[in-house]
């Protein structure tokens, strides 16, 4: 169950480094906000490629990021690939993030997860199917006692009926699964 690691505050934004400059022995780069439009990305990065120290740097690669939560930027991803990943994190927050991991950085799949398939959010995946089975059945009192909520859950995970996402401790984010 994979577990994120942004806060709503948090920006994704990339380090990008002048490769003529890094390949002389000099850091040369800049922090840029990637919760843009690609152009915008890639008008930042010709300002800073233009302000090498080295004449005519062309080149450059991602060195570093951070607000992405656990979806990995590759070193010569994309520019507009970055962008909308950012957006969707910025659109989405924490659950957007560890969604687009959790499929692999697959968009589209992500995306129908949040919009089609999202349950909602409770303390357990026990949780949510207690309640589910309260509303949906009726159980003798009886019985009551002897329902295991906890392997119910774990077959309903298994079985791929459902799949959680953990945001937070007692945050699991209940989805409907395919």
């Amino acid at each position: 169950m994979p577990t994120a690691t942004i806060t709503k505050t948090d920006r994704p934004r990339i380090y990008v480094a002048c490769l003529a400059a890094y390949n002389n022995g000099i850091l040369h780069g800049a922090w840029i906000d990637a919760a843009r439009d690609p152009w915008e990305l890639w008008d930042d990065i010709r300002a800073m490629l233009q302000a090498s120290p080295v004449a005519g740097a062309e080149e450059y690669a991602i060195h570093d990021y951070e607000g992405f939560g656990g979806v990995r930027i590759a070193e010569y991803e994309g520019i507009d690939c970055v962008a909308h990943i950012a957006a969707f994190i910025v659109e989405h927050g924490a659950l957007g993030a560890a969604v687009l991991d959790y499929y692999g950085d697959d968009m589209a799949e992500a995306r129908e997860a949040l919009e089609d398939r999202y349950i909602g959010s409770y303390t357990s995946l026990a949780d949510y199917v207690q309640e589910l089975t309260e509303d949906t059945t009726t159980i003798p009192a009886s019985l009551r006692y002897y329902i295991d909520w906890q392997a119910m859950a774990r077959d309903a995970e298994m079985s791929g009926d459902l799949f959680t996402i953990e945001t937070a401790h007692d945050e699991v984010h209940v989805f409907a699964g395919r």
